[in-house]
């Protein structure tokens, strides 16, 4: 079983003498530092000049600064910049301020995973990952709750570095949910997986298969968009607050019997195969060489592909 930890596991008073700054004010990055800040924590952000997330800091009551002026003097390094974007600020701006003792942190360990990020041996290098996207990380802190996370230690070279994890985690409100013990390679290549294979791969491509074949059979539109897209939530909703079993004892009787005779001939053997195809390109890397270099070409696939998808009949019902 997984190490699980919670509030008092974790000493708040260890990020109390530390100056922490965030590089990156996107969604993650702003939920992160309001949480910090009102933890007692001395935060400050960086951000580019003349974006909408710097004009969102200074609202926030940050006075936002260069990554390189941030990482130089703070005492922790939280880099929330975009995965493609994280190795080049590290090694433009990071980099040469991440002197004897100090510790950088990641909430995906994509870029040290694959070998963008290649840190000193010098400092303590861990991962605070919290399992929702941060507009929710803030609001379940202001509610008094957490989001779980995710706690990984890739570095200790200070021989503190879980007990600074876990302050950070406590200090953003993870430890009140429960913070879960990982390393990098597992958090880096399940992440991945769940996203490609279910979470937003698989399940896109269900509900649109779901979509096209009502429609092409002549139902209409509006009630195919209805049974295969409006209607997930309600049941994500159950799974999330019941279990899987606990779903299916609270559909009818009709819905359960169809999701446990006929779903498998849905998911079938060919596609877990597919699945395992998936995780072995996640592995070796392959996912990872193509990602950068699409994102180096100036996301010319990417770009096209998305536009193609935004075009599905089933965004203008639903629209």
């Amino acid at each position: 079983m997984a190490k699980i930890y919670y509030d008092n596991d974790a000493d708040l008073s260890i990020l109390k003498s530390r100056k922490v700054a965030v590089i990156g004010y996107g969604i993650q990055g702003r939920g992160q530092s309001l949480n910090l800040r009102d933890s007692g924590i001395d935060c400050i952000v960086s951000e580019l000049e003349g974006t909408p997330n710097y004009e969102q800091a200074l609202k926030d009551g940050f006075k936002p600064i260069s990554a390189k002026d941030a990482s130089r003097q703070a005492d922790v390094v939280q880099i929330l910049t975009q995965d493609h974007a994280q190795a080049l600020v590290y090694k433009s701006d990071i980099v040469q301020n991440m002197t004897k003792g100090k510790a950088l942190v990641f909430s995906h360990g994509f870029n040290i995973r694959f070998r963008q990020i290649k840190p000193s041996k010098k400092i303590d290098v861990f991962m605070i990952a919290p399992k929702g996207p941060g507009a929710l990380v803030r609001r379940m802190y202001e509610e008094g709750k957490g989001v779980p996370c995710l706690v990984a230690i890739y570095q200790d070279a200070t021989g503190n570095a879980l007990k600074l994890a876990l302050a950070y985690a406590k200090a953003i409100g993870g430890t009140r949910a429960g913070v879960i013990e990982t390393t990098f390679d597992e958090e880096t290549e399940t992440d991945l997986f769940g996203e490609q294979a279910v979470l937003c791969g698989g399940v896109t491509e269900l509900i649109k298969a779901g979509f096209d074949t009502l429609v092409e059979a002549g139902y209409q539109p509006e009630i195919a968009y209805f049974e295969v897209l409006h209607e997930l939530k309600l049941i994500t909703d159950l799974i999330q607050e019941t279990g899987i079993s606990g779903m299916r004892r609270r559909v009818s009787n009709t819905a359960c019997y169809g999701d446990i005779t006929r779903g498998k001939r849905i998911i079938t053997a060919r596609t877990r195969k597919e699945m395992k195809k998936l995780l072995k390109e996640i592995k070796s890397g392959r996912f990872a060489r193509e990602w950068i270099r699409e994102n180096e070409a100036g996301r010319p696939n990417f770009n096209a592909i998305l536009k193609k998808e935004d075009a599905h009949q089933i965004e203008y019902v639903g629209a």
